[in-house]
């Protein structure tokens, strides 16, 4: 698939904003609309995996391999790194348990133990609860002729959210994958569907979607909003929406740094808390105020995110990539 730099540097900037989102957090103050970062990634994964599809022909299982290896192998170390912290006291307010552990590990929904909320062991590991949810409706698709996939994918996370709203259901993990937040992946696939059609707006109209998007994000942070799916979601839309129509008219150039930033950004988001926990205690003993401490914690949690990127994730992903774990004939089909 050839790069997208609008969609790129959304990646980046949804990545920053969740690192400020935290570091603002663990200092007192108020960054919630930080959190829409997610809305972002979602709406972005959900474009990017319909493309692919469309333009790669694959199996479901191969599919569902490639995904794997791809968000696990990071993942899974990060959690090691958080439950090896817990045991010789680094992160005394982190309990642990058997069942906690293998629902973290296996990404299934659970009550976290230490806060009682739906977290797993490394909290914002919360998000790709949902991508593997998404990942495995998406594959069920991949078994159907193209022309019924979409109305596949409707169908199934209409459902779900329908029951959501009309149940309310108390389990982890039907209360997960019944939330509004589920649509963001098919807003995601039926703009990429757009994009493919191209049934997309022009520069000026593009250019009233992004700006729409990014005051609807201002107002919320202005007026001290906390975040809300059910109305970051449209926005996240309408931003991708505008950035891929703008990226289509070709009025998107290429900036190393953003690129780059969006590259890394899976790593970013995973490991920046760790960074962020060490430097707050730190500023805390040495007095420092809360603006400089965010700053230095937001570069410090994006600088170790980066360097996980290029001395972690990468390498895993060579090693994940070879040959020693691809399965034989189950990586494409014919089309």
């Amino acid at each position: 698939m050839k790069t997208l730099y609008g969609i790129q540097y959304l990646r980046a900037f949804a990545a920053l904003a969740v690192v400020v989102f935290h570091a603002a957090e663990r200092t007192g103050e108020h960054f919630a609309i930080g959190a829409a970062g997610v809305d972002v990634f979602f709406v972005i994964s959900g474009f990017i995996m319909w493309v692919i599809s469309d333009r790669r022909p694959m199996t479901p299982q191969g599919f569902l391999l490639d995904r794997i290896r791809r968000i696990a192998p990071s993942y899974w170390l990060v959690t090691s790194v958080m439950i090896a912290g817990a045991l010789v006291g680094l992160f005394p307010n982190l309990k642990l348990t058997g069942a906690h552990i293998l629902s973290s590990l296996f990404f299934i929904p659970a009550h976290s133990p230490s806060t009682g909320e739906i977290w797993p062991v490394l909290v914002q590991g919360w998000t790709l609860n949902f991508e593997m949810f998404f990942y495995i409706l998406f594959a069920g698709a991949l078994f159907l002729p193209r022309r019924w996939r979409l109305v596949y994918l409707t169908a199934i996370f209409g459902s779900f959210f329908l029951i959501g709203l009309v149940f309310k259901p108390a389990s982890p993990v039907l209360n997960t994958y019944t939330r509004s937040i589920i649509l963001e992946f098919l807003g995601g696939v039926l703009l990429a569907e757009l994009w493919i059609r191209r049934w997309i707006a022009g520069t000026s109209l593009g250019l009233a979607f992004v700006g729409a998007s990014l005051v609807g994000f201002a107002m919320i942070f202005l007026i001290g909003a906390d975040f809300n799916e059910t109305i970051c979601g449209p926005l996240a839309i309408a931003l991708v929406y505008g950035m891929v129509s703008l990226e289509a008219d070709g009025s998107i150039g290429r900036v190393p740094l953003l690129t780059y930033l969006g590259d890394a950004s899976y790593s970013i988001y995973l490991w920046h808390t760790l960074a962020i926990s060490v430097i707050v205690k730190a500023a805390g003993a040495a007095g420092l105020s809360a603006t400089p401490t965010i700053v230095i914690a937001v570069i410090g949690g994006t600088i170790l995110g980066t360097a996980a990127y290029e001395f972690v994730e990468k390498p895993l992903r060579k090693i994940f990539s070879s040959d020693l774990f691809k399965p034989s004939a189950v990586e494409r089909r014919p089309s």
